[in-house]
């Protein structure tokens, strides 16, 4: 990271959460499931969720209706979409951390940035109601200033305005800062924010390998920020 910023850690570094800090598939895909099996729907399984995850729960709900990766032009009827997304929220809100687990070196990163006094903020996707679940779940409330979900502001990733938002509430220009994720949508949002983007390997980005988007570095353990 900090070949990234003249041989100095960033001010700010700003993280995504599903597939960056938390694999989170496992339960979002039960929750899938058991909205599918309540709509009288074939179950859809964990690994065709996993290409699902990343732009909000609205859009894997209209990717699980579809059976689609991009529903555009096979969009749902609203009535159908709008009683699906109600039954997976219902369900998530039981199952959201059933599952999921913390990625290996996410603490240690996490305690090292804490320690170097760099700002650290959240930004997800993921509806704010469960992002502040799964943050006292596993502890991590302390380490962020700012946390962001995807309910939060008027637009999310890969708009750049939450990544915006944060500098600014956070008093860190986009030269200063850093975002973290696994996806496109994280890599775009950076980009368009005008900051630097790293991007794990390990996540969610739709089947696709993040050097694709040409985020500034790709890492395969977030340790590798650090060390």
């Amino acid at each position: 990271m900090k070949e990234l910023f003249k041989g100095e850690f960033p001010r700010l570094v700003l993280f995504d959460l599903d597939g960056t800090l938390l694999d989170s598939v496992p339960d979002l895909a039960l929750a899938v499931d058991r909205m599918l099996a309540a709509m009288g729907m074939p179950e859809a399984g964990e690994g065709r969720v996993r290409n699902w995850v990343g732009n909000g729960a609205q859009m894997l709900v209209k990717r699980a209706l579809t059976g689609l990766d991009s529903p555009v032009g096979n969009e749902p009827e609203l009535v159908l979409l709008d009683r699906a997304y109600e039954l997976f929220l219902e369900h998530y809100g039981t199952c959201c951390s059933e599952k999921s687990r913390l990625y290996p070196g996410v603490i240690e990163v996490l305690t090292a940035l804490q320690a170097a006094q760099v700002n650290m903020g959240l930004v997800t996707n993921k509806p704010l109601s469960f992002t502040d679940a799964l943050m006292g779940e596993f502890s991590l409330n302390d380490y962020f200033s700012i946390t962001l979900g995807g309910d939060s502001l008027a637009e999310k990733k890969p708009h750049p305005l939450p990544l915006l938002h944060a500098m600014e509430v956070s008093g860190v220009s986009p030269e200063h800062t850093l975002m973290v994720g696994d996806s496109r949508s994280d890599i775009k949002a950076a980009q368009a924010a005008g900051c630097k983007v790293a991007a794990v390997t390990y996540g969610y980005n739709h089947g696709e390998p993040v050097a694709r988007y040409a985020p500034d570095l790709i890492i395969d353990n977030l340790k590798e920020l650090i060390n």
